[in-house]
């Protein structure tokens, strides 16, 4: 499928990407050819710690950002939204076509942006598809499940938006850092999208709607060597895919 295939060459080119920044080998520095041979620099003379062994943060943080628009989209593949999509179509919900799917986004768009305003989500428009980017800092406490109260009137906006607009596909994706290990980041991702979902659901939003999902710490979009890049990776996004007729 598509998003199989992106997330195949996005990982990939990781791959590729941190094999060769980390092979710099004796006898270079930064990048540049060094000036002492072997490596033998004088009494007091060192490298920097951070360019020893490979990458340094500044490094993998560029890194990370540079594939993160490969690696991002839906999580749950084309399968699942082509599922949802004749759900909504069967119930009623008329699709789009041609012109109006981007003209019925550019409209949506708008609303969340202006919804969205001074709240701390980013709104992310990728082709046809919207993503909000829901931080931890307004989401959830650390390694909790549950809404904090500063999150309910960022949530009712999403939701008096997704009323409105109501030809679209709602995915919600729960991430963490990389503290912990895979299962409980795991199950914890699919808690939190749960959480946001179901609120969601509970202001009258039809069910067949939404797709709930968890990503665990494999996607980070940030460095999860400082504290810093590990609260942007802490995260739920949701984003919206128009029903297509």
């Amino acid at each position: 499928m598509k998003t199989q295939l992106k997330l195949a060459l996005a990982a990939a080119a990781m791959t590729a990407l941190l094999a060769g920044c980390a092979t710099g080998g004796g006898g270079y520095y930064g990048g540049q050819q060094q000036p002492y041979p072997n490596n033998q620099y004088p009494q007091g003379q060192n490298p920097p710690p951070q360019q020893q062994g490979g990458m340094n943060r500044t490094q993998k943080g560029a890194l990370i950002g540079a594939l993160a628009g490969v690696a991002a989209g839906l999580l749950s593949g084309d399968d699942a939204t082509e599922r949802r999509q004749r759900a909504l179509i069967g119930a009623g919900v008329g699709g789009l076509a041609g012109g109006a799917i981007g003209n019925y986004q550019d409209r949506q768009e708008r609303a969340l942006r202006e919804r969205m305003s001074g709240t701390g989500v980013d709104v992310v428009r990728q082709g046809d598809n919207i993503t909000l980017n829901m931080p931890s800092n307004i989401t959830f406490a650390f390694n909790s499940a549950n809404l904090e109260p500063q999150f309910y009137s960022v949530l009712d906006n999403v939701a008096s938006t997704l009323t409105e607009y109501n030809q679209t596909i709602v995915e919600v994706a729960g991430h963490t850092d990389s503290i912990g290990t895979d299962a409980v980041n795991q199950r914890l991702s699919e808690q939190r999208a749960a959480s946001v979902g179901n609120y969601l659901m509970s202001k009258g939003l039809v069910r067949d709607r939404f797709i709930l999902t968890g990503a665990g710490k494999t996607r980070p979009i940030a460095s999860n060597d400082t504290e810093q890049g590990r609260a942007q990776n802490r995260r739920v996004e949701i984003t919206l895919v128009p029903v297509r007729s």
